[in-house]
């Protein structure tokens, strides 16, 4: 997996860029707190084996600095169909997880002779009182540096319940560790974005092909928002996965299996 500087005019900041394999374009957002690698990594493969895939990270991610000033979701758009540009990808399928479920939206939206089919995950048109709530404690650990806690809040509302009920007390240690010295320095960046989202006015814009992942046991993103996204996206196709937050981390096979079929299945 390639990470490269993105030049682009639509921001002095330099985005890093991820590139994958040969075919049709397949662009992919991550979620908050998350990088390409981290949400995408575990599938990446079995996208890739069909598809240019390509990806940025966020600011404050990888190799991508830390922004000066709160993060938009347009920039964070602009800068993924410009990767694509840079990668000559006239058309191409966009894949949201999370918080980059917005960025998918606003891209298909904004460019719907472009985009040929739009895929969501766990994702969401505007944070509610259980997300926003929950997003601005997780943004003030985030800035406080104490990743222990951190760890803490995440791990617990990331897994699903059953998931985190299995783990030995020394993996639980082990996992807590692990997302504390991981979480991205942007993180608390990025999460401020969640608070702030609101694409449902986007949602009757879409003309691609869309299918939206449902994670029944999603703590973080409470799934009546992924559903709620089915219903105002015209014509969207629902599917579920038996998951928390992280169907890359707990379903991986079953995660790709349902974006690969549906690209299959709508051609692109």
């Amino acid at each position: 997996m390639t990470g490269t500087p993105l030049d682009a005019t639509t921001t002095t900041r330099p985005f890093a860029r991820t590139v994958r394999g040969s075919g049709p374009g397949l662009l992919v957002a991550h979620g908050a707190g998350g990088s390409v690698e981290a949400n995408y990594g575990p599938v990446m493969a079995a996208l890739a084996a069909a598809h240019t895939v390509v990806g940025i990270d966020y600011p404050g991610t990888g190799a991508t600095p830390r922004a000066a000033a709160p993060l938009e979701l347009d920039e964070l758009a602009d800068q993924l169909v410009a990767a694509a540009d840079a990668e000559g990808l006239d058309r191409f399928a966009v894949s949201g997880y999370s918080l980059g479920g917005a960025v998918a939206i606003r891209i298909a939206a904004r460019h719907p002779d472009r985009v040929t089919a739009l895929l969501l995950t766990a994702s969401f048109a505007h944070a509610d009182h259980d997300l926003r709530l929950g997003a601005e404690l997780w943004r003030a650990l985030a800035e406080s540096g104490d990743r222990e806690t951190l760890a803490r809040f995440v791990v617990p509302r990331a897994l699903r319940e059953a998931a985190l009920r299995s783990l030995s007390g020394e993996a639980l240690a082990a996992l807590l560790a692990e997302v504390g010295a991981t979480a991205p320095p942007g993180t608390a960046d990025q999460v401020d974005l969640v608070t702030r989202v609101d694409v449902r006015a986007d949602l009757p814009l879409i003309k691609a092909p869309t299918l939206v992942v449902t994670a029944t046991g999603d703590r973080l993103v409470p799934p009546a928002l992924h559903r709620a996204l089915a219903g105002a996206i015209p014509g969207a196709r629902s599917a579920e996965i038996p998951t928390g937050h992280l169907p890359f981390a707990e379903l991986p096979q079953e995660w790709a299996a349902l974006m690969t079929e549906f690209l299959r299945d709508t051609r692109v």
